[in-house]
């Protein structure tokens, strides 16, 4: 009995096919049965020990043989998975390869694109920003491909999309410069008048007038809101970049002190740790808390990183914070730092993050397509309320000024507050006397206020949906507020960049606008801003097609 059970559990570990050559020793395996047991003769006793036996010859050489087999099977797998992991290994790294060529590719385009229009517009002598002018392009070609050939559409948009990532995910890093030297911009404005101008930046007003248009105006238009397209979002920051941009913050820093021109110039020395302070700041501003994230944005983190950067640099080399942050100059701008040299052959880390500021405009066409059908669907609300909240932060800036006794060149050099800062510099230039360092300043200040606190009051005004989030936040607090917004919103980017466009082109417009008497809108202005018994009169021959800057008493 028991040699037949052993031989059962020996026939469990033979091939398949052994059972085939097998089936001529057919016996019971067990004598465990029902019936009684029948009468063995002595032929039938023989021929039994005779197929144990060679049943047990079988099983001895299969466990015999069996380690061996085990092992070429394991080194046949190891093989194999060997291979399929050298195989991965090399596949991973050339579409990591090709990824980094298609980003460099695509962000290359733009940049490019971007660089020949500045210059066409430079020597064209047009002083409206050259970048809003591409993106409208741009989103036009998007839209007739989209209608024409909407294969090509889709493949143009596919093939920027790594670019567009890119620059959605530093996107509020390259508005922070204009922060890290705010200091010098408001150093020589009078306590007095400050407080006045913190008074007239009526952010929350702009931002309440266009959110609450565009809702008024869609439900005069009986338009039903639908669901915005999904927008990709970046990947967040790893640990190895903040190590990594820690260790040439540190190392450059040490070097720079010790060997102030080792890059020939202290600028480009310096570039390194300014740089990398700046995006460390960053990074770890969008790790804070989202409650310490309301009241403490990424971008005033990021601001207050650079500028400890530079005191800190400042105070060991003995040269002080201005002359690393920027000097000032007799125009009243401040250039030739090392932080904004603003100069291209010698950048400063300033300098290269707003390089990429027309880029970031340029981009902004291709989140305008890609939710074309909403925008196609609300433009009656679109439009009028960028037009209404446009025209409400020109002359109620104008008009609040004017009740405050605030100086008519402090007002003046504040109009422009709702729009970027290189038309804004543009603006005030036709009015002699106007502080375009405030200017900026107000810019600035405006745009830090929003960036700041516009998610948490777009929450409390009950502003839901992307379009009237993205339009009050554009029209109220321009390239700053839509940084900070787009960053947590991306699908509110596309109308956000709908009213930074419009608002610059109708500021810039309107204000450009002359007639027999001058500039008319700027006149109208002005004419707002300053007491009747001040304004001067504003006149330009017709011998001289220059136009004459609006003097200010």
């Amino acid at each position: 009995m028991a040699t037949a059970c052993a031989s059962s559990v020996s026939w469990n570990y033979l091939p398949k096919n052994y059972h085939q050559r097998s089936n001529i020793f057919s016996t019971p395996s067990c004598p465990i049965s029902s019936k009684p047991p029948h009468k063995e003769t002595q032929f039938n006793t023989s021929l039994k020990a005779f197929k144990i036996a060679s049943i047990t010859a079988h099983g001895s050489q299969f466990k015999f043989l069996k380690p061996g087999t085990q092992r070429t099977r394991s080194n046949r797998i190891v093989s194999l998975k060997s291979a399929g992991s050298d195989t991965s290994i090399t596949s991973n790294l050339l579409q990591t390869a090709l990824g980094v060529v298609h980003l460099a590719v695509s962000l290359g385009i733009i940049l490019a694109a971007d660089k020949y229009l500045k210059q066409a517009f430079v020597a064209a002598a047009i002083k409206f920003p050259s970048a809003l002018f591409g993106m409208f392009c741009i989103f036009t070609v998007l839209v007739i491909l989209d209608v024409t050939i909407p294969a090509a559409a889709t493949a143009l948009v596919n093939f920027f999309e790594p670019a567009l990532l890119f620059i959605q995910r530093w996107l509020p890093l390259f508005y922070v410069p204009s922060l890290v030297v705010l200091p010098l911009a408001v150093q020589d404005i009078p306590a007095a008048s400050g407080l006045k101008i913190c008074f007239i930046l009526g952010w929350l007003a702009s931002l309440a007038v266009a959110g609450y248009t565009a809702i008024a105006v869609r439900k005069m238009v009986k338009t039903e809101m639908i669901a915005a397209e999904p927008m990709a979002k970046p990947s967040a920051f790893s640990t190895l970049e903040v190590v990594a941009w820690s260790v040439i913050s540190v190392a450059s820093f040490v070097a720079a002190l010790k060997y102030p021109e080792l890059l020939g110039t202290n600028a480009r020395t310096c570039l390194p740790f300014l740089l990398g302070s700046t995006v460390i700041g960053y990074i770890v501003g969008t790790g804070l808390p989202s409650g310490m994230k309301k009241i403490f944005h990424p971008i005033i983190c990021c601001a207050l990183a650079a500028d400890l950067a530079a005191f800190a640099f400042g105070y060991f080399s003995k040269s002080g914070l201005y002359p690393i942050l920027a000097i000032s100059m007799d125009d009243r701008m401040f250039s030739s730092g090392y932080y904004l040299t603003k100069v291209s052959s010698n950048p400063g880390a300033g300098d290269i993050l707003m390089g990429f500021l027309g880029s970031v405009i340029l981009s902004f066409a291709f989140s305008m397509f890609k939710q074309r059908k909403l925008v196609k669907r609300h433009a009656a609300e679109i439009f009028t309320s960028i037009t209404i909240a446009t025209l409400f932060s020109l002359y109620s800036t104008a008009v609040i000024g004017r009740l405050v006794g605030l100086e008519p060149t402090l007002t003046i050099s504040i109009l422009p507050r709702c729009i970027t800062v290189a038309l804004a510099l543009s603006i005030v230039s036709l009015f002699e006397g106007a502080n375009s360092s405030l200017t900026a300043a107000a810019v600035v200040v405006t745009g830090l206020i929003g960036a700041n606190f516009v998610q948490a009051m777009l929450d409390k005004l009950k502003f839901d949906d992307p379009i009237a989030r993205g339009i009050a936040t554009a029209s109220s607090a321009h390239g700053l507020g839509t940084a900070a917004l787009s960053a947590k919103e991306p699908e509110a980017l596309p109308f956000c960049a709908i009213a930074y466009g419009l608002t610059d082109f109708e500021v810039g417009f309107k204000m450009s606008e002359t007639n027999e008497s001058g500039p008319s809108f700027a006149k109208a202005t002005y004419t707002v801003a300053v007491p009747i018994r001040s304004v001067a009169p504003i006149t330009e021959p017709h011998t001289n097609n220059k136009k004459k800057k609006n003097k200010l008493p």
